[in-house]
C-alpha cells in the first residue's frame, strides 16, 4: 500500500483541489468530512500526515466545526491547516482568532519572513509572492511552540510553523491556481514534512485495482453497462484484464447516440479487445416511450426507467450475475457527502444505473471510485485505450434527448446528429478538440425565415456550445474566433437539411448549465 494523506473537510468549495494537488505530487489521499473523523478512523486509514481544509464557518463562533482533539493529543501526525483549518488548529492549541477589520478575498502578496520547510526550493526569506486569500478572520496570538514565517499587509501570521510537532498553517489557499507555487508548497508538506514517497502512479493503481476486483468477485460473473464513454470503457477494459470472460458487457443503443457511436463501440470492444459484448438496439422502445414528451425531467426519468427495463431483460437472458460494474468516480463520492448532515455512501442517482442493483440482487463493483476524471484518462492510457476514446468529451446519459428541447422525433435526431458531427469535425480540424472540455450542437424548438437559392426557407435554429472546465462543476464558454464560427455555421447550413440559422452560446456555468436541459 502506498503512502497516504488524510484530508479533513470543513466544507470548502475547493477541497477537491487539495486532493488533486496531493495526487499530482504522487501521493494517494482521501477526503473525509470532519464529522466522520475519529482517532479510530484515522488509525485505520493510517495516513502519514493530515491536511485540514478551509470552510465557510468562523472559528470565533462556538458551534462551528473543529478538528478531532485526538489529532493533536494522541496521533503524533504532521498537520497542515489551510485557511479555516489553520484557524481551528490555532484556536484548539491555545492561540487566539478574532474577526478582522481588514478582510482578504482574492489575490494578496505574502512576505516571507523566516525559513520554513514548506518553502524549501520555492520561496526565500525577503521575497514576496502572490497567493489567494478568502477569509474574514485573523490570527492575533500564536499557540505555544509556533513561529511566524510569512505575513501579508492585513494578516500578521499568514504562514505559521511548529517544527517540533510538524504542525504548519497557511491562511491562504495553496490548492488554487491563483497561488502559483501552491502545488509545490503542498508537495513540500507531503514529501519533506510527512516523508511520503511518490508511488501513486496509474501503473501502481492498475495493479492494485486488478487485485481488489479479483478478490471481490471471486469466480462470479460481472455485468458492465457499456456506454462508449470514457468511464465505462476504462471500467470494462480494467475488468476484462482482471477477470477475463467472467465479464459480460451490455451496450444499449437508445437511438439517441452521436453519429457512428454504436458502430465504433461494437468494433472497439468486440473486435479490438475481444470483450464479450451484447449489442441491443432498443431505439424503437426508447423513442416510443418518449413520443410527445416535452418536459426535460420526464424525459430523463423515462430514459432511466427504460434503460433499466432493457438492461434487466438482457441480464436475465444471460443467466444473471453477482455483480454490476459502474464507472463511479471520486467527485461523485465526495459530492454524495452532506457537509451539514453527516457522511453518506449514496452516490448521485444520475451517475448510477438507477435502482438496478436492488432489482437484480447484485453487488456493485466500482474500481474507479478513488479517481478523478483526469486520473481515469491516465488509467485508460495505461490500459492501452486509444487517445481517440480516452480523450473524448463527456456525453450525457440521456444522450441527444437533452439537446433537443421539446418533443423528440427521429427526424430531429437525424438533423442534430449531422449538425453535431459537422461541428466536431471543424473543431478537430482546427486542432481545438483537446483544449475544450465539452462541445456539442443543440437543435432548438424555434424556426426562422431564411433565404437559400433565392427561395424562402422556414427551418430550425442550431445552437453551438463549447466550454472549458476542469471538473464540470464550473465552466466558461470557449472563445472561438469569428472565422471559425462562420466556417462551422456555413458548413452546417449547407450540409444539414432542416437548419437555416446557427447561433453560439456564450453563457458560463453558473448561471447556466453546460447542457441545455
Amino acid at each position: 500500500m502506498s503512502d497516504r494523506i488524510l484530508i479533513i473537510d470543513f466544507g470548502s468549495q475547493v477541497t477537491q483541489l487539495i486532493a488533486r494537488r496531493v495526487r499530482e505530487a504522487g501521493v494517494y489521499c482521501e477526503i473525509h468530512p470532519f464529522q466522520s473523523v475519529t482517532e479510530a478512523t484515522v488509525r485505520s486509514f493510517a495516513p502519514k500526515g493530515v491536511i485540514l481544509s478551509g470552510g465557510p464557518a468562523s472559528v470565533t463562533e462556538d458551534t462551528t466545526p473543529r478538528a478531532p482533539e485526538e489529532l493533536f493529543e494522541n496521533l503524533g501526525l504532521p498537520v497542515l491547516g489551510i485557511c479555516y483549518g489553520n484557524q481551528t488548529m490555532v484556536a484548539q492549541l491555545g492561540g487566539r482568532i478574532t474577526i478582522s477589520d481588514h478582510q482578504e478575498f482574492g489575490r494578496a502578496m505574502v512576505d516571507v519572513t523566516e525559513d520554513c520547510v514548506l518553502f524549501e526550493g520555492i520561496w526565500a526569506v525577503g521575497e514576496t509572492h502572490q497567493v489567494w486569500m478568502s477569509h474574514g478572520d485573523r490570527i492575533d496570538a500564536l499557540p505555544e511552540g509556533f513561529r511566524r514565517v510569512a505575513k501579508t499587509e492585513s494578516a500578521p501570521y499568514a504562514v505559521i510553523a511548529n517544527d517540533e510537532r510538524k504542525y504548519y498553517g497557511v491562511l491562504f489557499h495553496p490548492e488554487v491556481v491563483h497561488t502559483p507555487q501552491g502545488g509545490a508548497l503542498l508537495a513540500n508538506f507531503v514529501h519533506r514534512v510527512c516523508g511520503c514517497d511518490n508511488a501513486w502512479t496509474m501503473e501502481a493503481f492498475k495493479q492494485e485495482a486488478i487485485a481488489k476486483v479479483r478478490n471481490q468477485v471471486g469466480d462470479d460473473r460481472v455485468i458492465c453497462g457499456l456506454s462508449g464513454g470514457v468511464d465505462s470503457s476504462v471500467v470494462a477494459v480494467l475488468l476484462h484484464e482482471a477477470i477475463g470472460d467472467q465479464l459480460q458487457c451490455v451496450f444499449v443503443d437508445t437511438g439517441m447516440l452521436r453519429a457512428g457511436e454504436a458502430e465504433e463501440v461494437v468494433s472497439l470492444f468486440k473486435g479490438h479487445y475481444n470483450i464479450p459484448l451484447i449489442h441491443v438496439d432498443a431505439s424503437d422502445e426508447f423513442l416510443g416511450k418518449l413520443d410527445g414528451v416535452t418536459d426535460p425531467e420526464r424525459k430523463r426519468k423515462i430514459i432511466g426507467a427504460t434503460f433499466i427495463d432493457v438492461f434487466e431483460r438482457e441480464a436475465k437472458g444471460i443467466g444473471g450475475a453477482g455483480f454490476l460494474a459502474q464507472g463511479t468516480l471520486y467527485p461523485d463520492v465526495i459530492e454524495s457527502v452532506s457537509f451539514t448532515g453527516g457522511p453518506s455512501v449514496t452516490i448521485k442517482s444520475h451517475h448510477n444505473v438507477g435502482g438496478l442493483p436492488e432489482r437484480m440482487n447484485m453487488d456493485l463493483v466500482e474500481p474507479l471510485r478513488e479517481l478523478f476524471k483526469d486520473e481515469v484518462r491516465g488509467l485508460g492510457r495505461e490500459l492501452g485505450l486509444p487517445d481517440t476514446l480516452v480523450g473524448r468529451h463527456p456525453f450525457p446519459g440521456p444522450g441527444l434527448a437533452i439537446r433537443i428541447p421539446g418533443e423528440i422525433t427521429r427526424e430531429k435526431l437525424d438533423i442534430l446528429r449531422k449538425a453535431d458531427a459537422v461541428y466536431l469535425d471543424e473543431i478537430r480540424s482546427a486542432g481545438l478538440y483537446d483544449a475544450i472540455w465539452q462541445a456539442f450542437a443543440v437543435l432548438l424548438p424555434v424556426q426562422t425565415v431564411g433565404v437559400m437559392g433565392d427561395a424562402r426557407t422556414y427551418e430550425s435554429v442550431c445552437a453551438l456550445r463549447a466550454v472549458t472546465s476542469t471538473d464540470g462543476m464550473t465552466a466558461d464558454y470557449y472563445p472561438f474566433d469569428h472565422t471559425f464560427l462562420g466556417r462551422a455555421a456555413t458548413r452546417i447550413i449547407n450540409e444539414v437539411r432542416g437548419i437555416n440559422r446557427v447561433v453560439y452560446d456564450i453563457t458560463s456555468k453558473p448561471p447556466g448549465t453546460i447542457e441545455w436541459e
